[in-house]
């Protein structure tokens, strides 16, 4: 086992897009941890360009265990999506000393994803009630400067009632209470769009979970692959964790066949409008050409 993860995979020639785009990952979003953060960059930069080095295991390996230090090192502050792509360098690193790779890593991109977002679905629907409640996107929607120009352009507030419900919002001492609070407005489109985002948020991921983890067939497949899609283009249009994105988009290609070429080409299409979403602020040109 451990002279094959030395050695280049033999037929990994299917897996060199997915590793590209994980290594494309690593470079998008570098470490913050000084001593671990020059070693991720220098494999993330030779798996792009050496095939040797892209498919081996020893390589994914170690960066498995260089993204787990990074969470020790920052533990509890770690973003959630980097325990997935720690499991997901894990699981490339074993898929590549396996006899099959492709299929490997396709079974457990699978899992990872639908206990991700199983796991997505238990905490919002059942270990939060200010989720299912609405007031997460609700007072969110609100105080999240991320999210401000989404709420003026999509919930109808202008610049100057975001500011009074900001000041409404501002937490005051323990038993304080204003004199003469500051007006709270809420229209109902801001109401309806927080709704949409609750409902429909959690209604897709609970979609996502579900087909991934029922056994594999032709139409389970055709909805697995759609409802990700789905998830991937309309969440991450406004969702600032464009890392998570690109992260699931990749686990979705490793799911397509070799042969799957339409389908493989719409998850490299979504990894780039992704990066688009993140670098883009079209929620920001909206606000502007329509005067909030």
């Amino acid at each position: 086992m451990w002279t094959r993860s030395l050695q280049p995979a033999r037929d990994a020639a299917g897996l060199d897009t997915v590793l590209q785009l994980t290594a494309i990952i690593l470079l998008l979003r570098p470490f913050d941890v000084w001593w671990v953060a020059p070693f991720v960059l220098a494999a993330a930069c030779l798996s792009l360009v050496v095939v040797g080095v892209r498919r081996s295991p020893i390589t994914w390996l170690l960066l498995s265990a260089l993204v787990a230090a990074r969470i020790v090192a920052v533990w509890p502050l770690a973003d959630n999506h980097i325990y997935l792509l720690a499991y997901w360098c894990l699981a490339i690193g074993l898929a590549l000393a396996a006899p099959a790779p492709a299929a490997t890593l396709a079974t457990s991109s699978r899992w990872l994803v639908g206990a991700a977002f199983a796991m997505a679905v238990l905490w919002k629907a059942v270990l939060s009630p200010d989720y299912v409640d609405g007031r997460f996107f609700r007072v969110t929607l609100l105080t999240d400067e991320r999210f401000a120009d989404a709420s003026m352009v999509f919930g109808g507030l202008t610049p100057a009632q975001m500011a009074e419900n900001r000041k409404f919002l501002e937490p005051l001492p323990e038993g304080a209470e204003l004199l003469t609070p500051p007006p709270f407005v809420e229209p109902p489109r801001l109401r309806a769009f927080a709704a949409g985002a609750t409902w429909g948020g959690l209604a897709l991921e609970a979609f996502v979970a579900l087909l991934c983890l029922l056994p594999s067939g032709t139409r389970i497949a055709i909805g697995r692959h759609a409802s990700l899609l789905a998830f991937c283009a309309t969440t991450y249009a406004l969702a600032p964790v464009a890392g998570f994105g690109w992260l699931i988009a990749t686990m979705g290609l490793a799911l397509c066949g070799p042969d799957q070429r339409k389908l493989r080409g719409a998850y490299v299409a979504i990894f780039v409008l992704i990066l688009l979403y993140s670098e883009f602020p079209w929620t920001g040109v909206l606000a502007d050409l329509t005067g909030r």
